[in-house]
């Protein structure tokens, strides 16, 4: 006859089978959540994906023969280990990389790259390739400053039509380097190298700007002196003009030039006659 506790006993196990069998049977999916429904291991469904009719919510699968493969469907992350690239120039750069990227397509991205843990591997090997490939193609100094923006489209075009080719069920948002440096053994010969060439661009801008104020220079005192040229000669000719119409006049400019010329030092000594003509001005008319 059965005790009590025995029919507690197979109480107990029965509730814990049912349990067991509801855990297995009811799962539910968020807002943010797509899913693939996968049957020995081929997708048999697609659970709140874009474009579908079913939602979130509580649903049913077969107990113990389907498994649930979860994706977020909001923008995800994928920072990239860091890679060691060699540029365009040879040399070796330490590149961080990182993309964003959002799954449109559960079913494509489980066939094509496996689930979470896998997908994201593997699109890390994709990312690092196309780094390889871009970035290969270029100087250091483009990597890490002058060109960064334009090779971050390159890279971000070729992932995109990667996953449109491969079937990867993925929109790719954008790819960023976080960091490009060059391994310490060879930072200081390329910091050196660079100033180097800095300084020849100098000395080269600077021997331009000299050669450009020689050349500015040498007009204006060309100009300088074709005007001073007309000036004089139109000195000439009015002095002229006006020494042809008064004779005293002319004399008197001519004695006031000679007195500026002699005296006007104030330590010239002069040894003349007082009835000198050099002293017709001195004293009276010009006239006299």
């Amino acid at each position: 006859m059965m005790t009590n506790r025995n029919k507690l006993t197979i109480l107990a196990i029965f509730v814990g089978g049912l349990l067991l069998l509801a855990s297995q049977t009811f799962y539910v999916i968020g807002q943010t959540e797509q899913a693939v429904i996968v049957q020995l291991g081929k997708v048999v469904r697609v659970v709140n994906a874009p474009g579908r009719g079913d939602g979130p919510g509580l649903k049913v699968k077969i107990p113990l023969s389907e498994s649930v493969i979860r994706f977020d469907k909001r923008n995800q992350m994928l920072e990239a280990t860091q890679e060691e690239i060699l540029t365009g120039n040879k040399e070796r750069l330490m590149v961080d990389a990182f993309l964003r990227y959002r799954v449109k397509n559960p079913y494509l991205f489980y066939t094509a790259l496996g689930d979470g843990t896998n997908g994201q591997r593997r699109l890390e090997q994709r990312l690092n390739a196309a780094l390889r490939q871009a970035l290969g193609t270029a100087d250091s100094e483009d990597i890490i400053s002058t060109r960064r923006s334009e090779l971050m489209g390159v890279i971000r075009n070729n992932l995109a039509r990667q996953a449109a080719s491969s079937r990867l069920g993925i929109e790719v948002i954008d790819v960023r380097i976080k960091r490009a440096d060059l391994p310490l053994a060879n930072q200081n010969a390329v910091y050196e190298r660079m100033k180097t060439a800095r300084q020849q661009q100098s000395t080269r801008i600077r021997a331009e700007g000299d050669q450009k104020a020689l050349e500015i220079l040498g007009t204006a005192t060309g100009e300088a002196e074709r005007i001073r040229g007309e000036a004089d000669a139109e000195r000439a000719r009015l002095f002229a003009e006006s020494f042809g119409k008064d004779p005293a006049f002319a004399g008197f400019y001519r004695s006031m030039r000679a007195y500026e010329t002699s005296l006007g030092q104030g330590d010239a000594t002069l040894v003349l006659s007082p009835d000198s003509e050099f002293f017709r001005y001195f004293g009276r008319g010009g006239g006299e």
